[in-house]
């Protein structure tokens, strides 16, 4: 076992446990100074949400009604091999839409439209401070992630998915603010 000081509080970690999250607390430390029980497990911090991504049989189409029609200022079409998708960012100001069409007949793109033909809603995006902690900890926590290791998403940021049924339905995408 090693001693850390976090903000001048003592915690009792095994090595570890500081990777996965897990912290031996007690309530006073040898000097009968309250301690460790007050500071949070989590050593990952969920964050704001980034962006809400909308499956679009037509890219093109899906564009212009944000640019045209509704005045939004939107990003150039980027391709992602990795993702198997084409995305177009929406600027919303305090967050984003993220357009995602299929890269090719292999993307998990074309899967969901072949459910839901017309598109929709296909994935929430939120950011963490670290994703390695928040995988390590999500997993304990029985949270199935739908990638192995984080990849590279489209802010060139290390992202993670993780399964809707073990996030209330929805497929949640983890992003390393």
């Amino acid at each position: 076992m090693m001693a850390l000081r976090l903000g001048g509080w003592r915690v009792a970690a095994l090595a570890r446990g500081c990777l996965t999250g897990t912290i031996r607390r007690s309530a006073h430390d040898s000097s009968g100074v309250a301690g460790v029980a007050d500071i949070p497990k989590m050593l990952w911090k969920l964050g704001r949400l980034n962006h809400i991504a909308i499956a679009t049989p037509d890219l093109d189409k899906s564009t212009a009604l944000f640019r045209d029609v509704l005045g939004a200022d939107v990003s150039e079409v980027q391709s992602l091999p990795d993702h198997g998708v084409r995305t177009v960012f929406i600027d919303l100001g305090n967050t984003k839409l993220e357009l995602l069409h299929p890269l090719g007949p292999d993307s998990p793109i074309m899967n969901f439209l072949k459910k839901h033909p017309s598109g929709g809603m296909h994935h929430i995006c939120i950011e963490v401070d670290n994703i390695e902690e928040a995988v390590a900890a999500l997993r304990q926590q029985q949270v199935r992630c739908l990638n192995e290791r984080p990849k590279t998403g489209a802010h060139g940021k290390p992202v993670v998915f993780l399964h809707p049924k073990d996030c209330a339905g929805v497929l949640v995408e983890l992003e390393e603010a």
